[in-house]
């Protein structure tokens, strides 16, 4: 049912409701397909109190209207549903209704290109519409390292110092692409036309490596961490990169295996919005396995030690902390219950 104040939203907006259909969501919002007379579907998000430690509603409500509005200058094919008008004051979003094609077997190249498609849609000139992206910190950094002494792993001499560079250039401020902060399966609709996203209550402006490295790294902010590997991974990085060149004319900035560095450190990475900021996540996987979704905290762990262990052999500034990260995923591969590999990309579950 919707409340008195959503359904004056619409009729000031769009028209009379006729029906609505509560859909499942999480809880940090309320949303809604309604049929409105002449019997249009629209979808209606309202943002709701609890579910994130680290905003509140207001502030939650702004950014996802800031990100929609942004990703809204997309030519056709579109990246996200087009909003049709919003009620700060109810923290109500009224979009664009889109009809998602579900499960296709082919997911990865059309996601690719619609995340490198959103990330080229802003420029230096939009410094401020968003946030900036908000990266690991030294914390992060120094529970990374004591994750290794409470594991007896030896810590190689030049870690601690490739860590802090590491910190360095991942520094937002020179980048300005448009991040959906949260670009999960389940965040993206499939549709005749391409990928769009909806969810937008995280987003930033920063390097669009930190979401390319999702492919990589497993999905870090997502319940359903999968594996990307081998040539599904290779022509989904293509595809991005391929998009960005096509839409700015220039090579993607950066240096992926930071952005997937910097998503190994990060210890709220490994459980869902609600805990985050909440306690040293790193701190408790030696003591506990503890599981997001059908994952574990070890097994997203391993998986992304491996990752960047891959990445770093022969890199110039990380090559130490590839070390560690390679000896920290044998250690925990000796504990029990035994780590299991993260599911297939080609398993997601819609």
């Amino acid at each position: 049912m919707l409340s008195d104040e959503v359904t004056e939203v619409l009729l000031a907006a769009v028209g009379a409701p006729r029906r609505a259909e509560l859909l499942d969501s999480s809880p940090r919002s309320r949303v809604w397909r309604v049929r409105l007379a002449g019997r249009r579907l629209v979808v209606v998000k309202q943002i709701t109190d609890g579910g994130d430690p680290g905003a509140d509603a207001d502030t939650r409500f702004a950014r996802e209207a800031a990100g929609l509005r942004l990703a809204g200058r997309a030519a056709a094919p579109a990246v996200a549903p087009a909003v049709l008008a919003t009620d700060p004051a109810a923290r109500v979003l009224v979009l664009e209704h889109v009809a998602d094609l579900g499960r296709t077997d082919d997911w990865l190249p059309g996601y690719a290109e619609a995340l490198a498609r959103l990330h080229a849609l802003t420029a230096p000139a939009d410094a401020g519409a968003l946030p900036a992206w908000s990266g690991p910190t030294a914390a992060d950094a120094e529970s990374f390292l004591a994750l290794a002494r409470a594991l007896d792993v030896p810590v190689p001499d030049a870690a601690p110092e490739q860590l802090a560079g590491l910190l360095d250039r991942l520094d937002p401020a020179p980048y300005h692409a448009l991040l959906h902060g949260d670009p999960c399966p389940g965040n993206d609709l499939r549709t005749a036309d391409g990928v769009r996203f909806v969810d937008f209550e995280r987003a930033a402006l920063g390097n669009g490596l930190t979401e390319l490295a999702y492919f990589r790294i497993g999905f870090p902010t997502c319940w359903c961490a999968l594996s990307v590997t081998g040539a599904p991974l290779a022509e989904a990085e293509d595809v991005y990169r391929s998009t960005w060149r096509d839409r700015t004319g220039k090579d993607v900035p950066g240096d992926l295996a930071d952005a997937c560095a910097g998503w190994l450190i990060q210890g709220d990475a490994l459980v869902e919005r609600a805990q985050r900021g909440t306690a040293d996540q790193l701190a408790r996987v030696p003591v506990q396995d503890f599981t997001w979704g059908c994952v574990s905290a070890r097994e997203r762990l391993v998986h992304r030690l491996g990752a960047v262990a891959a990445m770093t052999r022969d890199h110039d500034r990380l090559h130490a902390v590839g070390r560690l990260g390679s000896a920290l995923a044998d250690r925990l591969l000796e504990l029990r219950p035994r780590p299991r590999p993260l599911p297939a990309w080609d398993a997601r579950p819609w």
